[in-house]
């Protein structure tokens, strides 16, 4: 298979156990699962990859994998997404609906073959207890920061101390979490609409965590240093940070959407670092209202933009119907809005100048490789911890604090793209760029890293 970036050299074929991997079925869990086989596949390993049908991968993008397929039931909920934002209620029905075809699938592949270990989205927490009973080693891919794996440790305290129920007319809203002083109160607030739900699966996740044969992270060490020591304090399990998983494979793409690549000639023609790139992800939603702010600001500003708006983003619009009257022929070809893009093109792109974001962890990091400063509007679960993160521990973004307000964003954009703030902010996440490419480097943090999680392995 041909590799884009760094050298991962084949192993001998004598190491060539298979592995068996379990992502959820979310963009953002599905990307590093894949990004995760495939940096396994080039040490040696075969690959088995067991998915949901919803958002099923495409299998001739992979042939170096094989798949199986569980029915996971989830198209019988799909609907409710219109009307239920939990993601508790989705991710306890997930683990409800796979539990049985998935112990199925694995009692049959381990039937054929022996397998060395299975790796699962540590979302999917009831694959621990398919995996004991099989006596199968399970690994934990966590698809987000550790910060924010630590951080969800807060949410027994601000529950029991009642924060759950603080408004913004309330004093401690904006107050900082006395169990974790990185955070407002109005961050942990946003990370679900029913935060008691919500921590169920946070413990039942921490529980299998614990009881796991060891944790995989999507992140370098040198990013996370403070938190990789209390994670390893807190989990009797052996942790690798082998991140970011995009830099071994920056041209792959594990994308559910079209892609508009037109956008990459469009870039071709403008300044370096003068584009303002906007994408909120795969599953966040915004309100008409909302999306009409962010048109406003962005036209305002006279800055060249691309502006990613998925179909069925804004609630009650199919795709851009909500945009304010003559938008497009106001801001004619300065401005361009499409329904999806490439991503990590987009941002390596030496036009890119600042990158909006929602926050996600995949997003973030791919931010991170490629140097270029966030604007952050996190929506729920990790992004507005990841989104503190950003702005106020490695001071690499700005996070809109008011939501999706018109002047506020105009005055985020011009600190990121014009003037002396912009300028040391883009110097940080350039000096951060460098730690992380020699954490990939023989020799650093991740590199070993790797070399230990397939020591590790190879040893089940």
């Amino acid at each position: 298979m041909e590799t884009h970036g760094r050298d991962t050299a084949h192993r001998s074929k004598e190491t060539r156990r298979r592995i068996v991997l379990f992502p959820m079925p979310f963009q953002g869990h599905i990307n590093p699962m894949f990004q995760l086989a495939n940096i396994l596949h080039t040490q040696g390993f075969k690959i088995t990859i067991v998915h949901c049908q919803y958002n099923s991968p495409n299998h001739s993008n992979y042939p170096h994998f094989s798949f199986r397929s569980i029915n996971d039931r989830y198209s019988e909920v799909e609907h409710m997404s219109t009307t239920n934002q939990d993601v508790s209620f989705y991710l306890k029905y997930l683990n409800r609906s796979c539990a049985d075809p998935f112990r199925d699938c694995l009692t049959k592949l381990l039937d054929e073959e022996p397998v060395a270990c299975l790796i699962s989205d540590s979302m999917f927490y009831f694959t621990q207890t398919v995996a004991d009973d099989l006596k199968l080693p399970r690994m934990v891919l966590r698809t987000s920061s550790i910060g924010c794996t630590v951080a969800y440790s807060v949410l027994p305290w601000f529950s029991k101390e009642g924060c759950f129920n603080l408004t913004k007319q309330d004093q401690d809203y904006e107050a900082l979490v006395p169990e974790y002083p990185i955070l407002k109160a109005k961050d942990v607030l946003k990370i679900a609409i029913n935060p008691q739900g919500y921590g169920e699966v946070v413990t039942d996740m921490f529980k299998q965590m614990t009881t796991s044969c060891g944790l995989i992270w999507n992140t370098f060490k040198e990013l996370e240093e403070p938190e990789l020591e209390t994670i390893n304090k807190g989990f009797p399990v052996p942790s690798f940070t082998l991140g970011p998983f995009y830099k071994y494979f920056p041209a792959s793409s594990s994308s559910l959407i079209e892609q508009d690549r037109t956008v990459l000639s469009w870039l071709d023609k403008l300044p370096p670092k003068s584009v303002i790139y906007v994408s909120f992800g795969s599953v966040a939603r915004i309100k008409d209202v909302e999306f009409q702010e962010v048109a406003y600001a962005l036209e305002n500003t006279s800055l060249p933009f691309l502006w990613v708006v998925r179909p069925g983003m804004v609630l009650g619009s199919e795709w851009i119907e909500s945009l304010p009257e003559k938008f497009v022929e106001r801001v004619g070809d300065r401005g361009r809005v499409v329904k999806w893009c490439p991503q990590a093109e987009v941002l390596a792109h030496p036009a890119t100048g600042c990158f909006w974001t929602h926050s996600g962890w995949s997003s973030t990091l791919e931010s991170i490789c490629e140097g270029v400063p966030m604007i952050c509007s996190p929506c729920f679960v990790d992004q507005p911890i990841v989104a503190r993160y950003v702005s106020d521990v490695w001071k690499i973004g700005v996070l809109l604090e008011d939501g999706f307000e018109r002047v506020g964003i105009e005055m985020a954009i011009k600190k990121i793209m014009i003037g002396k703030e912009g300028e040391e902010t883009r110097e940080r996440i350039s000096r951060l760029k460098e730690k992380l490419n020699l954490s990939l480097d023989e020799g650093g943090s991740s590199s070993k890293s790797l070399k230990s999680l397939v020591d590790y392995i190879s040893s089940f």
